[in-house]
């Protein structure tokens, strides 16, 4: 079954939680232990009836609090399609844990309360999607029923939105009207809302069309571990171990290995259930080529006529995770891209970006907690890249501080130093 992930984001009180909580109940999602613990959770609380956010928002700050603080990831499941759902907080001061959530998204719900409109929140979460490269966005508008389910108020949200996702990078844009408490257009279609000709939600996650979005075309296979079993039996057997980031690899193709650039053919393609004969992101399998050829950890296999950008310099735009240090030019730091480790210099910050307005601040000389801003970097190896918006895989990077071990940023490649 194809599966497809997805994050919801929006504002706070928006129902973000509220809704996860209603599709996997009116799905049947929630087994009966579950289902007591949040009915005697929701009594404990003086709340009538059973009150969905709960199953998602896990901390006890969240449920003192009535917001959504960390990442909950849940998982479930419907006859045509898989899902793992990631709640993502709407603060702005947990922009970081938006970020971590969306950076493998296939679609982002954006959640806005009907009775307030497009905020200034609905925006920011818009632009990270489109930062992120999530290729599909799905705005909800929530809480149609304390609106009298009213068509005019959302079409004016709807255009009101559409006007500001055409700024953005945005290939997929849809408005579905809903009542995450009541259960309108969650699961099933409402009688409530006849002026809405589209479908529930939930049809809309099982049917939106992702099988293209994956790039199939650029054959990328970072090195993972090098597979040369003891056993005698096996002596002349040297496999290479990883996960697919792109294209499409079968048996008998001619391919390159970086950095050293040998060429070889593809002998066979093993996974945990026996070899195939082709393989496709995001499989995890073993390449055994004809020749033996020096392939390590952090090389990449890839086609003589398409290779990835090969280089130490590149421009990034950085999300900054860290509380206790900031980023400034000067600063050094291990970098992880793809399997391959590199320490990795701040050249240069040339802005950064405030996600409400959009406005770039060239006159900014560090980046702290969840500030985005563009920078130059230098590396003490050559990194096999593609430009994020080309290769969300290859394009993407982690910043690690070396003294303490802690992530402190993601980022996303924008190409080569101009």
């Amino acid at each position: 079954m194809e599966l497809l992930r997805f994050a919801t984001a929006g504002s706070v009180d928006d129902g973000k939680s509220t809704l996860i909580g209603r599709l996997l109940y009116d799905s049947k999602q929630i087994f009966e232990d579950t289902l007591e613990a949040l009915e005697h959770s929701s009594r404990q609380r003086g709340e009538e009836g059973v009150n969905l956010a709960l199953l998602t928002d896990g901390l006890r700050a969240e449920r003192e609090q009535g917001i959504t603080i960390d990442v909950a990831y849940r998982y479930f499941a419907t006859p045509r399609r898989k899902f793992i759902i990631a709640d993502t907080p709407g603060h702005i001061q947990y922009t970081r844990n938006m970020v971590t959530g969306a950076s493998t998204a296939d679609l982002a719900l954006i959640l806005v309360d009907a009775r307030k409109g497009i905020v200034e929140q609905s925006r920011r979460h818009a632009f990270l999607a489109s930062l992120l490269g999530v290729p599909h966005l799905v705005l909800c508008v929530n809480k149609m029923d304390l609106v009298d389910y009213e068509e005019s108020v959302f079409r004016a949200i709807t255009d009101e939105f559409r006007e500001f996702a055409a700024k953005l990078d945005v290939r997929d844009l849809a408005f579905v009207p809903i009542s995450a408490l009541k259960g309108d257009n969650v699961v099933e279609r409402s009688p409530n809302m006849p002026w809405y000709d589209g479908t529930s939600l939930l049809h809309h996650l099982e049917s939106v069309h992702i099988a293209s979005d994956r790039n199939l075309i650029d054959c990328r296979f970072p090195v993972q571990y090098v597979i040369r079993p003891r056993d005698d039996r096996f002596h002349d057997y040297r496999g290479y171990a990883g996960q697919i980031a792109s294209g499409t690899y079968k048996t008998g193709d001619e391919v390159v290995v970086l950095p050293s650039g040998f060429s070889s053919t593809i002998e066979s393609i093993d996974t945990a259930d026996g070899p195939v004969d082709e393989a496709v992101p995001p499989m995890s399998v073993t390449i055994r080529l004809a020749d033996d050829l020096d392939v390590g950890r952090g090389d990449m296999i890839c086609r003589p006529n398409n290779r990835p950008n090969v280089g130490q310099d590149i421009e990034a735009m950085v999300c900054w995770f860290s509380e206790r240090t900031t980023l400034s030019p000067g600063n050094k730091y291990a970098l992880k891209h793809t399997t391959r480790w590199a320490r990795a210099l701040v050249r240069d910050l040339h802005y950064r970006l405030d996600v409400n307005t959009l406005h770039r601040d060239e006159s900014a000389t560090s980046l702290s907690l969840n500030e985005i801003g563009r920078v130059t970097l230098r590396t003490t190896v050559p990194l096999f890249y593609d430009e994020y918006r080309r290769n969300r895989s290859t394009g993407s990077f982690v910043l690690v501080d070396e003294a303490t071990n802690d992530t402190v940023a993601g980022g996303m490649i924008i190409g080569p130093t101009q």
